[in-house]
């Protein structure tokens, strides 16, 4: 079952509540319900964490933090799950996006305009934020979506084989 799966390298709550980031949320870390792990708190949990992993900002942990505190799914999974973001994936995820921007938006997407570099960043910033914003919520909102129905489809698959092979035993 995932649910075995995923506990196995689930993080101890006690460690996650200490964290010096999350302290900022006090008592709301001692709901019950951020800690349990069903099928409808890891979808939820993990629809979270993709939206807001293509949010790009620094603290996207604690947002996907309080992201799951306020619709009361999965806080380690949620979080966790930011960090589909990272060095390595960043530059061609928010090209991606800023491509699809472009593309809704009927801009030609170039690549030098979305250079990876302070410099470029700065001097490119006035033309390719709006598509870049644009892509990254669309991007957000279909990885989201597809994830949190991916991850139901896939937990009900497992309870149901697993169920079909208790009953033949």
């Amino acid at each position: 079952m995932p649910k075995r799966l995923i506990k196995k390298y689930f993080p101890d709550p006690k460690t996650i509540k200490e964290h010096k980031h999350l302290k900022v949320f006090g008592s709301l870390l001692h709901d019950p319900n951020l800690w349990h792990l069903n099928r409808r708190s890891f979808a939820g949990a993990l629809a979270v964490g993709l939206f807001i992993a293509f949010i790009p900002l620094p603290t996207q942990m604690i947002i996907a933090a309080a992201a799951a505190i306020i619709i009361r799914v999965n806080l380690p999974i949620s979080v966790a799950t930011v960090w589909v973001t990272n060095p390595i994936t960043m530059p061609p995820m928010f090209y991606a996006a800023y491509w699809v921007g472009a593309t809704l938006m009927d801009i030609p997407a170039s690549a030098e305009a979305f250079e990876f570099s302070i410099d470029a960043l700065m001097t490119s910033l006035g033309t390719t934020w709006k598509p870049f914003l644009l892509g990254c919520f669309v991007l957000g909102t279909a990885s989201s979506a597809s994830g949190y129905l991916l991850a139901r489809g896939i937990w009900r698959w497992l309870v149901i084989k697993k169920w079909l092979q208790r009953n033949v035993n």
